[in-house]
């Protein structure tokens, strides 16, 4: 019972219904970090992809992802830093917390962006690449299977579907606050290794291979 009382300490009871979480000051901690500690190599990585562009479709491409990837841990850690340490400032913690929810969807059309761009899929793509962002501006996502009677390089698939499940296991602690200490911040780590995996399979597959595979030639 002594052990259990102890590892309470480290999360509240979980919300009742129609309201939020209210994290302990070790899980707002946890929160904050498991981003901020991001927010570098994000940078760091939309750079690298812009230095490895060969055309300005590339260039355009790594700049459209890498804000996607920046703005993610960016504004997750404004809203979480906001919460933990302001949190009598409401309506600032409100904006803030619907530019959480809203930057996620930007960040899911940013990740298909370079695939759709840089990758040929058919005819299909190019009204793709448009109408992933309008799903994304109406919270949704949008999932689409191609297929084709030609052979596709199907490269990075596997890549982008383990990235893709990575983020659905995530969601289970998204929503175990106050059942899983640290639940958010495990969420957080889920977000990180899933962006890491796709980041490397953007970097690996479609700026680090041969630039036939790209739309347009240097």
């Amino acid at each position: 019972m002594k052990s259990l009382n102890s590892f309470q300490r480290f999360m509240n009871r979980r919300a009742s219904a129609n309201c939020r979480y209210q994290p302990t000051c070790y899980e707002h901690a946890a929160n904050f970090y498991t981003h901020a500690l991001l927010i570098v190599p994000a940078f760091v990585g939309m750079t690298l992809l812009h230095c490895l562009s060969d055309n300005r479709w590339e260039r355009i491409t790594a700049w459209v992802y890498g804000m996607g990837l920046c703005a993610l841990f960016l504004v997750s850690t404004v809203f979480h830093i906001i919460t933990w340490k302001k949190s009598h400032m409401r309506s600032v913690e409100h904006c803030f917390h619907m530019c959480d929810r809203v930057v996620i969807y930007f960040f899911i059309a940013a990740s298909y962006s370079p695939w759709l761009n840089l990758r040929e899929l058919g005819p299909l793509a190019a009204h793709m690449r448009w109408f992933v962002w309008l799903m994304a501006a109406a919270g949704t996502v949008y999932k689409k299977f191609y297929f084709f009677t030609s052979p596709l390089n199907t490269d990075g698939l596997h890549e982008v579907a383990c990235g893709g499940l990575i983020y659905c296991l995530g969601v289970f602690f998204f929503k175990s606050d106050g059942i899983i200490p640290f639940a958010h911040a495990i969420w957080h780590v889920f977000v990180a290794l899933a962006a890491a995996v796709h980041y490397h399979a953007i970097w690996k597959y479609l700026y680090n291979a041969p630039s036939s595979d790209t739309l347009l030639n240097p």
